[in-house]
């Protein structure tokens, strides 16, 4: 059986070379080849030695699953689907902007963590991701809109892991995943522009800032917990505390960078003056022992199944500026793709070919929502 050489980072590739008699500078060529060219055949690495490349197609490939189809937004943002085998899907998401290109990657087909709010969720949790399915993502995404758009520069800039499942939940899959996405041999992202998304699997966070501390984005949705248990089930497990000390030990790895908490916006449940007081409250408390956080509000994405409605336009106003009169940055994200239900908490793997939608030139949108900006916030600082 041939391996597929989107599995290795490069020590991964090296010492897979190395088992084959080859040393690491042909390893390094190869990673180069793949990751900064797209190419996926042996014979267009004309500077790999003939004979390795004649050994390297019985041994290994690089692919990718098959597209079940493409839509395109109005605004821009692109999805698409993919299909795993077995009957599982996946979904993928462009986000253009001005100054940034940010993808949206998934780690698991489905999800176990169960959050109210978010449709992935509801589906349930089919398996994990490999490390190639989750490199393919960005592999795939990148080299076809180069060739689309005739360009050889670099377009995707930021990455992150907030698509299908808990990332920390497939953390042997996803370490060398995020170090492809960091080297210099590869696509040399930042650490800063790399964010991993949790709903709090707190002994994986440690982990992650131990080992790779890229941004990091905590989904928090309510100030105490009673309420965030029943909107996120893990804080049964890793209570609100204990998940913020996880942070300021986070910050530790990363001490020139925020915490970003996703607070997803709920009619009537997580949204009124005395939760945005709850929630300074709770800020305030772990910022003396070092937290440095930024609160992002996310409008609710509306699905039927949750029995939950988007706060409207007047809590939102107030909410934020009762955040802002106390210090907290804060910023609302703007929703994109949801014509397309790419929109945050609305990828379910929904099969809808819409591949024949026309293609549309990128665009930048942002607005003003009272005095509190509206950004397309990708979870990470530029």
């Amino acid at each position: 059986m041939t391996v597929n050489l989107l599995d290795f980072d490069l020590e991964g590739l090296t010492a897979f070379f190395e088992s084959l008699g080859e040393k690491r500078f042909r390893a390094v060529q190869l990673f180069r080849w793949i990751h900064q060219k797209g190419a996926a055949e042996f014979n267009q690495m004309t500077d790999l030695a003939k004979s390795l490349r004649d050994k390297l197609p019985a041994l290994a490939c690089v692919s990718s699953p098959r597209v079940v189809s493409r839509s395109d937004s109005k605004d821009g943002t692109i999805k698409w689907l993919f299909d795993l085998g077995a009957g599982n899907i996946i979904e993928t998401v462009f986000i253009p902007e001005s100054d940034r290109a940010t993808l949206c990657i998934s780690s698991q087909a489905g999800c176990a963590v169960g959050c109210r709010f978010c449709s992935t969720g509801h589906q349930g949790f089919s398996r994990n991701l490999t490390t190639a399915e989750i490199v393919m993502q960005l592999w795939f995404v990148e080299h076809s809109l180069r060739r689309e758009l005739g360009c050889n520069e670099r377009i995707i800039s930021n990455v992150v892991m907030m698509g299908m499942g808990e990332p920390l939940q497939n953390y042997g899959q996803l370490l060398p995943a995020l170090r492809t996405m960091l080297d210099d041999h590869a696509y040399g992202l930042s650490r800063r522009r790399v964010t991993v998304s949790t709903s709090g699997v707190v002994p994986m966070m440690d982990r992650l800032g131990e080992d790779c501390p890229v941004a990091l984005a905590v989904s928090l949705h309510a100030p105490s917990n009673a309420l965030r248990s029943d909107l996120v089930p893990l804080n049964k497990k890793y209570p609100i505390d204990e998940l913020l000390q996880a942070c300021v030990r986070y910050q530790v790895h990363a001490p020139r960078d925020f915490i970003t908490f996703e607070y997803c916006m709920l009619d009537g449940v997580n949204d009124q003056p005395a939760h945005a007081r709850q929630l300074i409250a709770l800020m305030q408390k772990h910022q003396v022992d070092g937290l440095s956080a930024k609160i992002n509000l996310i409008p609710f994405n509306p699905f039927p199944a949750s029995g939950l409605k988007r706060s409207d336009h007047a809590a939102v106003v107030a909410f934020s500026e009762i955040l802002l009169d106390a210090g907290l940055i804060t910023t609302v994200r703007k929703t994109r793709g949801d014509d397309i239900d790419a929109a945050c908490g609305q990828l379910a793997g929904e099969i809808q070919d819409r591949t024949g939608a026309k293609k549309r030139m990128f665009s930048q949108r942002q607005g003003m929502l009272g005095n509190i900006k509206i950004v397309v916030d990708s979870g990470v600082d530029t």
